[in-house]
């Protein structure tokens, strides 16, 4: 998680509370198989299943805490910014080639999500703090690319075309 607080977008909000709240279920899950202290464990594989299922409740604890922090942080830093790119806001930006791209600039990526650029990526690098107007060139495996920032804010609908 960032040291500073970040904005994220009402989507991301919305699927980071959806992510914990199915990963309390889990742990609810998950904890009602544990053994009390006083319970007998029984055999050794017995007591190897034990240990996987805390060691899966302390790793679904550790993520439930990063995303209450994380939900916390970002109401603390308020909506995305409206008059430059930043971690959180929804970007249109145009390709060499005329096409146009709308996506969300989020701080870590998202499998599923194929309309977020990461803030570390070389592409959301070059555009935080930029302006619509905007050009910036950037690196992508296949060499360097250039885009112009079209307008901020609007729905990040995914792919039109280009290459990010």
């Amino acid at each position: 998680m960032p040291s500073e607080p970040a904005p994220i977008s009402d989507d991301a909000r919305h699927a980071l509370e959806q992510e914990r709240a199915d990963l309390r279920t889990e742990r609810g899950r998950v904890a009602a198989t544990l053994r009390g202290s006083d319970d007998e464990v029984g055999d050794r594989a017995d007591a190897a299943d034990e240990l996987q299922r805390a060691d899966t409740l302390r790793k679904l604890d550790a993520r439930i805490a990063d995303i209450t922090t994380r939900l916390t942080r970002a109401a603390d830093a308020g909506p995305p910014p409206t008059d430059a790119v930043g971690v959180g806001s929804s970007v249109t930006v145009r390709y060499g080639d005329g096409s146009e791209e709308t996506f969300e600039i989020g701080e870590r990526a998202v499998a599923s999500d194929r309309a977020l650029v990461t803030a570390d990526s070389p592409l959301g690098h070059a555009l935080l703090g930029r302006r619509p107007g905007d050009t910036v060139t950037y690196d992508t495996p296949e060499g360097r690319t250039t885009v112009t920032v079209v307008s901020l804010g609007g729905a990040a609908d995914g792919r039109q075309g280009g290459t990010p």
